[in-house]
């Protein structure tokens, strides 16, 4: 009887080789992706899913992609196991994405789940007792098959029953690639654009963006994630940020997701970044988000300057100072 497996595909390099390594050994494979807000891993013009679609149609398996959504930003707010470095819950986070799979096992018809995962890899996750832990907690322990590192970890159930022929697993350990991107030229692996992958959350310059979402929503929201990696942001109120473009791309998109009451600012008199006030508005908000935003233009230092003020289909353009040197925007810039 030919077994099925859920295989936790990424689009990077470990996955794809755990993907082809399976499908050589003869189980039926299915793909699982799950996108996040925090997500830094992209190829040429493509993130991790277009990545992960890739790879599945080249082995040509199905697969589905899922969105991390609000219950994940609650395990990242509050995570039983702790950060990394950073703002990171690595085993919560892998914990949250095996329960998923568990759950969509009946559906799919699989008999057991694996990842790319490689023991001692990534520091917080991929310890031992840290994948203990994960497979316990998951509802995985013995259906949670890592081929890659087999021959370092216990023989789980489908090894056991001989679905697998555990022989024929692999046995990779630590931090260096060097034996994956060897075994990718062996199995004619080819075109893997992220073969380390990433997430923002490890990276302590995007803390502070995270934790003031944390501190300032009443409810949290995934777009206010995918936000924040789209140029400057200031907290200018309580319930009030503005984000001001670094450079055209930003502007762009912050004119493409901005939203029905929220309100647009740019220099009226030269070339400026844009800028997106969100949350509560008032005048005396605008006044500041608008003087913020000059402080990024080339206008004339201490002299008024127009501000065209845009909001729900409406136009308006204010005079305000450009009076504020970069001592006194920082105490308003969260990153």
């Amino acid at each position: 009887m030919k077994r099925k497996a859920l295989a936790l595909l990424s689009g990077g390099l470990d996955s794809t080789l755990a993907v082809k390594l399976m499908l050589d050994l003869g189980i039926d494979v299915e793909a699982l992706n799950f996108t996040s807000p925090f997500c830094t891993c992209t190829g040429k013009n493509a993130g991790c899913k277009s990545e992960a679609v890739r790879v599945a149609e080249e082995f040509q398996i199905p697969i589905k992609v899922m969105s991390k959504g609000l219950d994940y930003l609650e395990v990242v707010r509050n995570p039983r196991h702790g950060y990394g470095k950073g703002i990171n819950p690595c085993i919560d986070c892998r914990i949250y994405l095996l329960r998923k799979a568990k759950e969509y096992m009946a559906e799919s018809g699989a008999d057991f789940v694996f990842t790319g995962e490689v023991l001692g890899q990534r520091p917080m996750s991929q310890r031992r007792d840290a994948m203990r832990v994960i497979e316990r907690e998951s509802g995985l322990e013995d259906l949670l098959l890592r081929p890659l590192s087999a021959h370092f970890l216990p023989p789980t159930l489908p090894e056991r029953e001989g679905w697998i022929d555990r022989e024929k697993l692999l046995a990779i350990r630590g931090r260096s690639r060097k034996d994956q991107i060897q075994l990718a030229d062996e199995m004619d692996v080819r075109n893997y654009p992220c073969p380390a992958g990433g997430c923002l959350l490890t990276e302590l310059s995007f803390v502070p963006k995270v934790r003031d979402i944390f501190d300032h929503s009443d409810e949290l929201k995934l777009r206010d994630c995918r936000l924040l990696k789209i140029g400057r942001h200031f907290r200018i109120g309580a319930r009030t940020k503005v984000i001001i473009g670094r450079n055209e791309a930003d502007n762009n998109l912050l004119e493409n997701v901005m939203q029905t009451g929220e309100t647009a600012i740019t220099w009226m008199d030269g070339n400026t970044p844009a800028g997106v006030i969100i949350g509560d508005q008032d005048p005396a908000g605008i006044g500041l988000a608008a003087r913020i935003l000059l402080r990024y233009t080339k206008a004339e230092q201490s002299g008024a300057c127009r501000v065209k003020v845009r909001r729900n289909g409406a136009e308006e353009i204010i005079t305000v100072a450009n009076d504020l040197n970069e001592t006194a925007v920082t105490p308003y810039l969260i990153a």
